[in-house]
Formats: structure tokens, C-alpha cells, sequence
């Protein structure tokens, strides 16, 4: 998880060049993400707690960082996203299950910080 936090400049600039190099390409990524966050029978809060437990499954801190950040915007409680990393161990394995945990504790940890 370090490493993430020292690595974010290097991803936000690589994303930053993306997205300005290929910008057709990635606003039809994000309109795709959009239309299936919108288009199914799932609500919001239920969409990002499936992407918390995917995010954690896969063990991509950046997008597990993002994702525990909507599911708290879209009305998630930390109980609730906790669960949905606790719902990983059985499939995935519990240190997995730790590194989402990890993840989550960090983002709490930084939203209380920056509200002091």
C-alpha cells in the first residue's frame, strides 16, 4: 500500500496523458461506466460495493482507493463497505480480504485527517 502512496504523482500523470492523448477513447470508457452503473437494477450504493469487493479481489489499490471513495459518496457506510471487503475471503483468499481492509483504514484514516 506504500508504494501506491508514493507512486500516485506517476499514476495521476500517466492517467493526466492518457486521457488528454486518447481523450475519444476514454470519455467511451467513462460514458460505458456510466450507462452500467445507471442502465441496471442495482442501486448506486450496491454498484460500488461490488466494485469495493472487485477492487480488493484484484488487489489494484488505486481504483480500490476510488472505489471505497464513491461507495462512501454514494451513501455506503464504513460498516458496509467493510463487509463487502469481508465478503472476498471465502472466493479470494483472506490476505486479499487484509489488503482491502489495509486500503480501506488508509482512506478513513486520510478523510479524518483532512477534516481536522
Amino acid at each position: 500500500m506504500e508504494d501506491y502512496f508514493d507512486n500516485l504523482d506517476t499514476i495521476e500523470k500517466n492517467l493526466k496523458y492518457f486521457t488528454t492523448t486518447h481523450e475519444n477513447l476514454y470519455q467511451a470508457y467513462e460514458n460505458y461506466g456510466k450507462l452500467v452503473h445507471e442502465s441496471g437494477p442495482l442501486d448506486q450504493k450496491t454498484c460500488w460495493l461490488i466494485k469495493v469487493a472487485l477492487s480488493t479481489e484484484c488487489q489494484y489499490p488505486y481504483a480500490l482507493r476510488t472505489h471505497i471513495l464513491k461507495a462512501l459518496t454514494s451513501g455506503c457506510t464504513e460498516e458496509e463497505i467493510e463487509h463487502a471487503i469481508m465478503l472476498v475471503a471465502p472466493t479470494a483468499g483472506f490476505p486479499k480480504t487484509m489488503f482491502g481492509i489495509l486500503a480501506l483504514r488508509n482512506v478513513l484514516d486520510e478523510l479524518d485527517k483532512n477534516t481536522q
